[in-house]
């Protein structure tokens, strides 16, 4: 399925229906009087969280949406009909823009979220509704209102509570795969992933977490450069970040070097994702070289205060110890801030 996480859509609330101008004509009943009924009220705009939606795909084929307009009055006094309201459905994290003035909306992140977007239009009154003891026979009505309507942008920001970020080829894809069920692509040249991954990771019996995997970051990144500029806002809302660090000659750059890159262009796309806990993984342990220089990187992360991970996500090694330490560092982050946190997770 194509991914498509940034869309522009044109809404439109229902319009009011006309009042109704008649006079009641019966057998017996003399200047029977104005009898016309009021028009229906514009149906209204919703937008409703889902989470059986993942991207904003839907909105590529169909761009205009409009609710149901409000039924003219009839006569006897009868009421227009009232306009059915549309509901539009979106998936979690999708944050709502006006396209003219650029104002945030709305932040849609719960299952079953429901707001009201746009309001439609009130139903014109009847000539009944205008009659007085100085005129008992008016023909006025009034027109419906027309109904709200607004161009607005949708952007999706994944909801993920663990972060993948790391340099192109630097294993990421992998380990996604092996924790979790989903099926990134996975090659050995650089940007392999050109979309987003989430994966549902599970442990301790029941427990699970949601792990996102986004196009590897280069320099620059935060300026355009590569794809990670389009792709770091899903990384955003994570409570914590693997850095993922390669240390085999087929990654360019020294290992080091390149940590200190990713982390610069987190901090120019938002400061606040620097501030998040980082465990730092390094990556590709079956290969010879790479298991031989990792204790001076290991300790070169240490004393930074950095907690680091040493895996294979090829042949598994390593990894079952990281998730339960992922898990761990979850479970103290979401305790209340004013109780002591529950006792992690061990095997």
């Amino acid at each position: 399925m194509k991914f498509v996480d940034e869309v522009k859509i044109h809404i439109k609330a229902g319009d009011g229906g006309r009042g109704c101008l008649s006079f009641r004509r019966e057998k017996f009943v003399a200047m029977g009087g104005p009898d016309g009924g009021d028009g229906g009220h514009g149906g209204n705009v919703y937008f409703r969280v889902t989470s059986s939606l993942s991207t904003l795909l839907d909105f590529r084929y169909k761009v205009h949406y409009k609710a149901g307009r409000g039924g003219h009055g009839l006569g006897k006094t009868m009421h227009g009909k009232n306009g059915e309201s549309l509901i539009i459905q979106v998936p979690p994290g999708t944050l709502v823009y006006d396209e003219e003035t650029g104002e945030l909306l709305a932040d849609l992140t719960e299952p079953d979220q429901e707001l009201l977007m746009l309001k439609g239009g009130m139903g014109g009154r009847g000539n009944a509704r205008f009659a007085t003891s100085t005129n008992r026979a008016p023909r006025h009505t009034q027109p419906g209102t027309p109904g709200e309507e607004r161009t607005l942008r949708l952007q999706l920001k994944l909801l993920a509570d663990v972060g993948l970020v790391g340099m192109p080829n630097a294993g990421k894809s992998t380990l996604i795969s092996k924790v979790s069920a989903a099926k990134p692509k996975i090659a050995d040249y650089p940007f392999t992933t050109l979309v987003p991954n989430l994966g549902v990771v599970r442990y301790g019996g029941f427990k699970t977490f949601v792990m996102a995997d986004i196009p590897g970051l280069i320099q620059g990144a935060s300026e355009g450069h590569g794809l990670g500029t389009r792709f770091l806002r899903h990384v955003e809302r994570t409570d914590l970040f693997l850095h993922l660090v390669d240390l085999s000659m087929m990654q360019e750059g020294e290992p080091l070097e390149n940590f200190a890159i990713i982390n610069r262009e987190l901090e120019r796309h938002n400061p606040e994702m620097l501030r998040k806990p980082q465990l730092v993984v390094l990556t590709k342990m079956d290969i010879t070289e790479v298991r031989e220089q990792a204790p001076e990187i290991e300790a070169h992360f240490r004393e930074k205060g950095y907690p680091v991970f040493a895996i294979s996500a090829a042949t598994g090694e390593g990894v079952d110890e990281l998730v339960i330490e992922i898990g761990k560092q979850l479970e103290t982050l979401r305790a209340p801030k004013d109780e002591t946190p529950a006792e992690p997770w061990s095997p």
